[in-house]
């Protein structure tokens, strides 16, 4: 019997090949077959996007600078020209990058536990380390949308960038949210890099690896809030009550309350959207619960 590997790049990686000669040694015949992506879109790139300047950013030309058009257009610009949004390739990005910081982790901390490593990764890979990455490499000036909303958000994170990043490396202590649109880019970017380069995952990583520096290490993770109250809770027998939820005129609170050695500890957070006030309401009891101590 004879089986087909559908890879993008024959030895982009190490796994992939390993796999491959398994698969021959138990008497599984595998041939590498390349996939092709064709493209047919008139665009004219550099009329939209300074390609070089982006390229350099990148460290990476592209072939078909219509992937860096497609990457960097959100969807509110949208032009008959433009060969579309860049929610496909945020869609494979996002993969790609997930499984490459993986493998990095793996590889980097031999010794480490697999709760560990997931941890690790999830605080590497989410969009406010993304987006911080994002601004970092002046990447946001270059995304194509036109969204007067947007353009106010991205602005005011911007002129509160400083403040921002140093309430955390990571994102999980900021005390607010970044627009998604900022790491949507990075992962965007990731995708088109990783199409263009036929499927290479390496080339992905030495051009995406230098902008989100840098990674989390067993010495720098912080766990989530919201993760972190639910261990507390359980580990101190603590009754952890539901979340209460509401969401007016675009503005999103959230109450959290913990009854703990007779006291009962509570917080309301307001933010844009429910997942940064639930992560800002718990900040704040397990502040009040570690004070208690």
């Amino acid at each position: 019997m004879k089986e087909k590997f559908t890879s993008g790049k024959e030895g982009s990686t190490g796994g992939e090949i390993a796999a491959m000669y398994f698969m021959n040694w138990v008497g599984i015949k595998v041939d590498s077959v390349h996939i092709p992506y064709d493209r047919h879109f008139q665009v004219q790139p550099e009329k939209l996007v300074n390609v070089r300047r982006v390229e350099s950013l990148l460290n990476y030309s592209f072939r078909d600078p219509s992937l860096l058009v497609e990457a960097l257009t959100h969807g509110s610009y949208m032009l008959p020209e433009i060969p579309g949004c860049y929610q496909r390739l945020e869609f494979l990005g996002d993969a790609v990058l997930d499984h490459l910081i993986t493998i990095y982790l793996y590889n980097k901390y031999p010794g480490m536990s697999p709760g560990i490593l997931t941890d690790m990764r999830s605080a590497s890979v989410n969009n406010d380390c993304y987006a911080r990455s994002a601004i970092k490499a002046g990447l946001h000036k270059h995304i194509l949308h036109a969204s007067h909303k947007l353009h106010k958000d991205i602005v005011y994170t911007i002129e509160n960038f400083e403040r921002l990043s140093s309430e955390s490396t990571f994102g999980w202590e900021s005390e607010t949210s970044f627009p998604k649109v900022l790491g949507d880019v990075i992962e965007s970017l990731a995708g088109a890099i990783f199409v263009d380069s036929g499927y290479d995952k390496k080339i992905v990583f030495q051009s995406i690896s230098p902008l989100i520096q840098p990674l989390v290490t067993p010495e720098t993770i912080r766990l989530h809030p919201v993760r972190e109250l639910n261990e507390h809770c359980q580990k101190m027998h603590y009754n952890l009550k539901k979340p209460v939820k509401s969401f007016q005129n675009n503005v999103a609170t959230i109450t959290i309350e913990v009854e703990a050695n007779g006291f009962t500890y509570k917080h309301s957070s307001t933010a844009s959207n429910k997942k940064t006030a639930l992560k800002l309401a718990c900040k704040e009891v397990l502040r009040s619960l570690k004070e208690s101590i």
